[in-house]
């Protein structure tokens, strides 16, 4: 079944994908698919990086959760929650988003762009990270794959993104979304122990 199209209910259903993932991690030391990250990391980048984009570009001041150190899941349940409520919130239709890179965008669609696609992605670092599920919506890569390929320059350039890992010609939209962002899409737990 295919991703919804509305920024609330994509949050809702990529949120709950993650949330499943988080609830499964049994070990939050283990190495992650990204250089260097833990399963621990993978949270706390999600945690660190969107609420200070999100005040600084809306003024929105989500609240603080637990440290992702002390307590990940709960960490990532405080900002799931806290970003649901936001977009379910009627009032939300009308605020903005201006931030200097990409100028003002309705809030909920800047949520969706960046944060939401985000998610989505690094639920595949924590599930391979921890031996769970690691099936993303095909229909969802296909889309993001084809959004970001025409600006690889600028997304390489922003130091975001890894080196491309080549895949074959006629791998899925999964695996040909992890190459494009620098994963390999080959990589299991005893690869990076």
């Amino acid at each position: 079944m295919a991703l919804s199209d509305q920024p609330a209910e994509r949050h809702r259903e990529i949120g709950r994908a993650f949330t499943d993932r988080v609830r499964g991690t049994r070990s939050w030391d283990v190495p992650s698919p990204v250089a260097e990250w833990t399963a621990r990391d993978v949270v706390r980048h999600l945690t660190d990086w969107f609420p200070p984009f999100l005040a600084g570009g809306s003024g929105i001041k989500l609240p603080a959760g637990p440290s992702v150190d002390d307590d990940p899941a709960a960490a990532w349940q405080t900002q799931v929650d806290a970003v649901q409520a936001l977009l379910d919130d009627p009032a939300t239709a009308g605020l903005v988003l201006s931030n200097p890179h990409i100028g003002e965008i309705p809030l909920d669609r800047a949520i969706n762009q960046f944060y939401t696609a985000d998610v989505f992605m690094h639920t595949w670092d924590l599930a391979r990270a921890t031996g769970q599920d690691d099936h993303l919506d095909p229909t969802f890569c296909a889309e993001m794959l084809a959004g970001m390929e025409p600006i690889e320059d600028i997304m390489r350039g922003s130091g975001q993104y890894g080196p491309r890992v080549p895949v074959k010609d006629d791998a899925d939209a999964q695996t040909r979304l992890l190459g494009f962002i620098g994963r390999d899409p080959h990589w299991r737990m005893a690869d990076g122990a």
